[in-house]
């Protein structure tokens, strides 16, 4: 029977024996979280999903947060999709290892009502359900624009990256090869002592969180112009899903439609607070030659492209099919 009969039955046999009213236990969600608590993805997107999600559900879902102390970012998929927890919010690159799909989202311009009309949030829920029991709730963008480059020295030539360590995940290596670099993966955790012990000599990141990492300590530029998009996403188990009543499902996507609406214009309003932040922190920008600045958006679009086709190459090229068709891609 389903949750919200038994809950209903619950209250009816408390009134009957004159108990209070709301003696129906709320049902506690585990989330984890690839950014650690009080890094500005969490703040700006996992807590608030949480919180709306708990609010249009009438307080019967509640969540816990767990981050990548307990789990380190790039092993969290595994978790979820095993039962061990119910929620995964990160970024699809941290488990291009499993699947590369989720990755492309970030060769897909952020318009999340063209996402949702033009099926592309659709296909990848089919997809990640069908092949590894995990259904896409959001994918949250982070912003009009969603990259650049954190470097300790600025660019002196061309190609930009000539010969230099960045940090990234494997959606960058296409682009950063294209400039000269060579692409190290590693979680945004671990990249304050990669740049102080000289392991990186920069990293490419979004356009928001250098500030809470404190990378203005050790990496003392900032790349023009930015480029591409981030979309982030939030999977749940699909048996957790499916344990779920009609209404708690419906709350869990009213939920992620706002969260999707609301996050690009808080985070280019949080962007362009960062940078001026991290200016009067003493990082100075440094920008790419003009034939290389003109060409960012597409190495990165195509790279991103190349890496999630490399793994998946039929359901790749159907979503960007449909990205195409929704005047999403190129």
């Amino acid at each position: 029977m389903k949750r919200f009969l038994s809950r209903a039955c619950a209250l009816a046999i408390g009134a009957a024996l004159g108990l209070a009213a709301g003696t129906a236990s709320a049902l506690e969600l585990k989330m984890l979280g690839s950014f650690p608590e009080g890094f500005v993805f969490t703040e700006q997107i996992a807590k608030p999903f949480m919180a709306l999600a708990t609010k249009d559900s009438g307080g019967e879902l509640t969540f816990t947060y767990t981050g990548p102390d307990a789990v380190p970012a790039l092993e969290q998929f595994e978790p979820v999709q095993s039962g061990v927890f119910d929620l995964l919010f990160a970024h699809p690159a941290y488990s291009a290892g499993v699947s590369p799909l989720g990755l492309a989202i970030d060769a897909i311009a952020t318009d999340p009502q063209k996402r949702r009309d033009g099926g592309i949030i659709d296909y990848i829920d089919s997809y990640y359900q069908k092949n590894f029991g995990m259904k896409l709730i959001a994918a949250p963008a982070t912003g009009t624009k969603g990259f650049r480059f954190f470097l300790k020295d600025p660019i002196t030539g061309s190609p930009a990256l000539a010969g230099r360590k960045i940090r990234a995940t494997v959606s960058y290596f296409p682009m950063i090869e294209a400039l000269g670099g060579t692409g190290v993966v590693m979680g945004g955790g671990n990249v304050y002592s990669a740049l102080q012990t000289g392991v990186v000599d920069g990293a490419a990141w979004g356009l928001t969180g250098a500030k809470d990492f404190k990378w203005y300590e050790v990496s003392k530029y900032m790349a023009d112009p930015v480029f591409g998009q981030v979309g982030v996403m939030i999977f749940m188990n699909l048996d957790r899903w499916n344990s779920l009543t009609p209404e708690e499902q419906a709350a869990l996507h009213k939920a992620a439609i706002t969260l999707e609406d609301e996050s690009i214009p808080r985070f280019d309003s949080l962007a362009a607070t960062e940078k001026a932040d991290l200016l009067k922190l003493g990082m100075k920008m440094t920008d790419f030659p003009p034939a290389e600045a003109a060409q960012l958006d597409k190495l990165w679009s195509d790279g991103v492209w190349a890496v999630a086709m490399k793994g998946a190459p039929e359901a790749v090229a159907g979503l960007r099919d449909l990205a195409r068709k929704a005047g999403l891609s190129d």
